[in-house]
């Protein structure tokens, strides 16, 4: 509030007055005029004072609202930027929950996995153990049914979880013939009692020829291998009784030696029939698959 213009009004009246007083010659009346007006002055003066310490104190309330309605906004912001963050770090936490849940689950099964292959393993490992006694048991039987005979007609070992009896051409046949010899027939009879103590082995009869073309009796060597091989089976199922479902009959000629075919040595062991042995292995192959 600006104060000049009622001082200036004031003042005029003071100075009519004075005029009129000094008129009127009452200096009493002076002096009492002029203490109205020193009450009015000072009233004057003290609410403006007042109002200014009052318009200050408004000033300074205001800009302390003001403040404070700015750091209330922040603060609401603030706790609106919190609580998006709380959310997001929930869900971060409820999918790290739902991942760990996952990761437990994937490994109980595979905990399980691994105990079931692991069983597997050792039923299978005690399923081949047993496979090779009955065939360390077979190669044994059929030895000990052969031990008459000298090593350089016949040779019991083991193959691939087979076992192999190669017999030599001079225990079984003459030269160029297909015919079982007398020695042979008792030979094939000694092996047929082990077989026939098994039903489930499986019987495989091959024949094989040195490289020397033949020449009489037979077309070629393919012809030669398999009709020795052919004679022995009707051997083992016709004199001896062998079940003829478990036995096969194949000739290689000369195309699978067991030594060299340039010396006459090579020549003479692979001219041999081989009778190969295998053990009934379907439960091995169940396991297996």
């Amino acid at each position: 509030m600006n104060p000049l213009p009622e001082l200036t009004r004031l003042a005029y009246l003071f100075g009519a007055f004075v005029a009129l007083i000094k008129k009127s010659g009452n200096m009493k009346n002076i002096h009492l005029f002029i203490f109205s007006i020193s009450l009015c002055l000072l009233s004057s003066c003290v609410a403006k004072r007042k109002f200014v310490a009052l318009t200050n104190q408004a000033n300074a309330l205001l800009q302390d609202s003001l403040k404070l309605a700015g750091t209330l906004t922040d603060t609401r912001e603030e706790l609106v930027s919190s609580k998006q963050k709380i959310d997001d770090l929930q869900k971060e936490l409820e999918a790290l929950k739902a991942a760990n849940a996952q990761k437990d689950l994937q490994l109980s099964s595979s905990s399980s996995t691994i105990e079931e292959q692991q069983k597997r393993m050792e039923a299978l490992q005690k399923l081949i153990d047993q496979q090779r006694n009955v065939v360390g048991n077979l190669q044994k039987s059929i030895h000990d049914a052969l031990g008459q005979y000298k090593a350089e007609d016949l040779n019991v070992y083991i193959k691939n979880g087979k076992v192999y009896v190669s017999l030599q051409e001079q225990l079984l046949f003459k030269s160029g013939s297909a015919v079982v010899n007398k020695a042979g027939v008792e030979a094939l009879g000694k092996i047929a009692q082990v077989l026939n103590t098994d039903p489930k082995i499986q019987i495989m009869v091959e024949g094989h020829t040195d490289s020397i073309p033949i020449r009489k009796n037979f077309p070629d060597n393919w012809a030669l291998s398999s009709a020795r091989s052919l004679s022995i089976v009707r051997v083992l199922a016709n004199q001896y009784k062998v079940d003829p479902t478990r036995i096969i009959a194949a000739g290689h000629s000369y195309f699978d030696p067991v030594e060299s075919n340039n010396t006459e040595e090579g020549r003479a062991l692979n001219r041999r029939t081989e009778i190969i042995l295998t053990p009934n292995l379907d439960e091995l192959y169940k396991l297996m698959e």
